[in-house]
């Protein structure tokens, strides 16, 4: 499994814009294979949220981020004063984990 992770700096007062704005395309990726979930932090300081996306193998992604649907959920570009700052993208394999059972 990896986690593709992007910090994006959000300008002071275009918070609400921003989530309102991934709220809106959180579905395109949710149909492509290999996608596991997907998870947006806001932050409780600073101003970089993160958003962590879970996929299976990274070539999952690689097409995800060739796909169609990624190029119509990236087209509505938003104004460049919703950041204070370029993102950040990386990349993570999974190599352990855990997690309370229920």
């Amino acid at each position: 499994m990896i986690v593709v992770a992007n910090r994006i700096p959000v300008a002071k007062g275009y918070e609400k814009a921003f989530e309102e704005r991934f709220g809106r395309r959180l579905r395109l990726v949710e149909s492509a294979p290999g996608f596991l979930r997907n998870e947006i932090l806001r932050p409780i300081r600073g101003d970089h949220y993160v958003v962590l996306v879970y996929w299976e193998t990274r070539q999952a992604f690689e097409a995800w981020s060739q796909s169609e649907a990624f190029r119509q959920a990236h087209a509505d570009h938003p104004p460049a004063q919703m950041f204070s700052g370029p993102n950040v993208l990386e990349i993570y394999e999974v190599i352990m984990g855990s997690e309370v059972s229920s």
